[in-house]
């Protein structure tokens, strides 16, 4: 009763694993067998190793957290020839999100991943674009669509791609994307916070800004994914601080066809089997055959 369609994937339950808070599932091994999930999205990844921000990257916020990573991660390359395997073994969707700081980066990495036998590619276009002094892809309709373009007629597999909510109005960006060829959206990104060391008098981060997540943004994702469901004719999967069964069947009523969970992974790793439990128990309690019966019943 949890199995969802994807657009053309299928995945066993509405639930992802938002990228850079689930590794490549090998981390949580250890509270529960992670094939239970519909699917996971692997730790963002470029073209070329990054080794992300300096100072401090996580600062933690009532009911969030701010984060300043800065795409650390080992490469594309380097994924392909580890992580890819690891992450093959465990039976569920496998979603390989990419980022990248120029289009020949982006390109590049999507070449690469056509070698494998992946779900989604999830573009991550909330990247400084250092050809446009750090304009990053996805604040514009234009600049998103362009990228957007670009990689979709060079994927192999179909392209997922994370909206950010700092931007353009989100339905236009979602729009943009769609007219592009995306296959699905993913939304929210984080949002732009900022913390204040007052005993220092300075700034917590050494960008000065960061991405706000966690419990705190859930009212401004539900809202955005209720005016990007309709906006657009693809899936859209909905993130941003869900916490409990109650967020997911909120999100799907607004038009959501999947979830990300991310941020509230930390705070309980045991999070993601209960939320299962409860919404096979709502599904059994209001007598639904699939719960995609929920999907967007929320005009």
């Amino acid at each position: 009763m949890l199995e969802i369609n994807l657009g053309s994937v299928f995945l066993k339950n509405p639930l992802i694993m938002a990228s850079g808070t689930y590794g490549y599932g090998e981390e949580y091994k250890r509270f529960y067998d992670p094939s239970i999930v519909g699917a996971i999205s692997s730790k963002g990844l470029t073209y070329h190793p990054k080794d992300g921000n300096f100072g401090i990257r996580i600062w933690e916020t009532p009911a969030g957290i701010l984060n300043s990573i800065g795409l650390e991660n080992p490469g594309i390359d380097h994924f392909c020839q580890e992580e890819y395997a690891e992450m093959k073994k465990i039976d569920t969707g496998l979603i390989v999100n990419l980022g990248g700081n120029t289009r020949d980066d982006y390109l590049r990495g999507v070449e690469r991943l056509n070698q494998l036998d992946i779900d989604f590619i999830e573009l991550n276009i909330s990247c400084p674009n250092v050809k446009e002094g750090g304009l990053l892809f996805g604040l514009k309709c234009q600049s998103a669509g362009e990228i957007t373009r670009e990689v979709v007629k060079r994927s192999k597999h179909p392209v997922m791609v994370k909206l950010s909510p700092n931007g353009d109005p989100v339905a236009d960006l979602a729009k943009s994307v769609e007219d592009a060829g995306a296959a699905a959206v993913s939304l929210i990104n984080t949002v732009q916070g900022m913390a204040v060391d007052i005993k220092k008098k300075k700034a917590v981060f050494d960008n000065v800004y960061a991405g706000l997540s966690g419990p705190c943004i859930f009212p401004i994702a539900l809202r955005m994914v209720h005016q990007v469901a309709q906006a657009v004719d693809i899936p859209v999967v909905g993130l941003g601080g869900i916490r409990s069964a109650e967020d997911v069947l909120a999100m799907m009523m607004v038009g959501a066809q999947a979830v990300q969970i991310g941020t509230m992974n930390f705070h309980d790793p045991m999070l993601v089997p209960k939320i299962l439990q409860d919404l096979e128990d709502y599904c059994q309690k209001e007598k639904l055959t699939s719960i995609q019966d929920i999907v967007a019943c929320i005009k």
